[in-house]
């Protein structure tokens, strides 16, 4: 019988599994495995480290990376070098259909080498709004304006649906609008909840799109919840989230180990926090003390979480040489034309 997803997300330092990460990864606390760069050195490499993932509990975790294109790509040598979102963005005003046609097939691309290589899930599209003041976000928003990138990352979702893969929208309820980088601080975000409303518009717009999962970002909205930072407010994500914008799918804890997180106490309780706010994941990478805090303070019977396993990628894996002679692959690059950082 299958065991069922933890509610835990942890990451592996190098590019073969330890002892020791065997051992997490079949903890009953562990649902998913994060993989970065530092964990790829080939394509060939990383095939099989993700097999051995998944021989590590009878292939039911759920594998993700952070790959949007641009500066945000982990995985480099023999996968196509994909663009900004700021790179395709920046095209919709002379010809919003041939940048649409673009971001959809930036989102093919990419679910189409990931899927390739069996991965489940990318933590993209970003649907930050571009104030041109965010260290952290930059080229990575699509636009300034919501109109814009909602319809263009929409077409980057409806192209990583095409190729068995969920879309998460990352920072909710937007990170855009303040300089401050939650990897190193928490941000504070002083607008009203009037003022925010043009940065969730994306995020509603896409939900009434069938968005699979959503990101809350580390930055405190103290307008809206003096107390906590959106990944481990109850106001944010249960009132708000759940309740006014209708979403049902998988709320992913940011990473527990940034400096935003930090004024939430220690490892445990940012994950306690974060699941007791109605996160389904609890996302701890680049901390392995941390990491096994948060799985011994939830224990072995800890409840599953009840949504993770949606996020699981669709349809047959094919290796990335095969995917690479197909029409769909082939389509897709071309539609990047010049865009793409051979």
């Amino acid at each position: 019988m299958a065991m069922p997803l933890g509610p835990v997300m942890l990451d592996v330092e190098g590019h073969e599994l330890t002892a020791e990460d065997k051992e997490l990864l079949a903890h009953p606390a562990v649902g998913g495995l994060i993989l970065f760069a530092r964990n790829f050195d080939s394509v060939e490499q990383v095939t099989q480290l993700v097999k051995a993932i998944r021989g590590a509990r009878n292939g039911e975790l759920i594998i993700a990376v952070d790959h949007e294109g641009g500066r945000v790509q982990r995985f480099r040598e023999g996968f196509t070098r994909l663009p900004t979102a700021q790179a395709i963005g920046c095209q919709y005003a002379d010809d919003a259909k041939q940048s649409r046609e673009k971001a959809k097939a930036l989102g093919l691309l990419l679910a189409l080498e990931l899927r390739s290589i069996d991965i489940d899930l990318a933590f993209a599209p970003v649907l930050d709004l571009d104030y041109g003041c965010s260290s952290v976000i930059g080229d990575r928003a699509w636009h300034q304006d919501p109109t814009a990138l909602i319809a263009l990352t929409k077409a980057t979702m409806a192209g990583m649906r095409a190729a068995g893969m969920a879309a998460t929208g990352k920072h909710y309820p937007g990170h855009g609008g303040i300089e401050a980088d939650s990897h190193l601080e928490l941000p504070i975000d002083n607008r009203s909840f009037a003022e925010l409303h043009r940065d969730i518009q994306p995020f509603r717009a896409l939900i009434e799109d069938g968005l699979e999962s959503i990101m809350p970002a580390h930055v405190l909205y103290p307008q809206v919840d003096a107390e906590q930072p959106a990944g481990f407010s109850p106001v944010w994500t249960k009132q708000i989230l759940r309740k006014e914008l209708g979403f049902d799918g998988v709320v992913f804890s940011d990473d527990l180990s940034m400096a935003g997180a930090a004024a939430s106490g220690n490892h445990a309780d940012r994950a306690r926090l974060a699941l007791e706010a109605d996160c389904d994941v609890a996302l701890v990478c680049n901390d392995r003390a941390g990491t096994i805090e948060i799985i011994d303070s939830l224990g072995a019977a800890c409840a599953p979480s009840k949504r993770f396993a949606a996020v699981r990628g669709k349809g047959q894996v094919c290796d990335l040489a095969t995917i690479q002679q197909t029409q769909n692959w082939q389509t897709a690059r071309n539609t990047l034309g010049d865009l793409i950082d051979a």
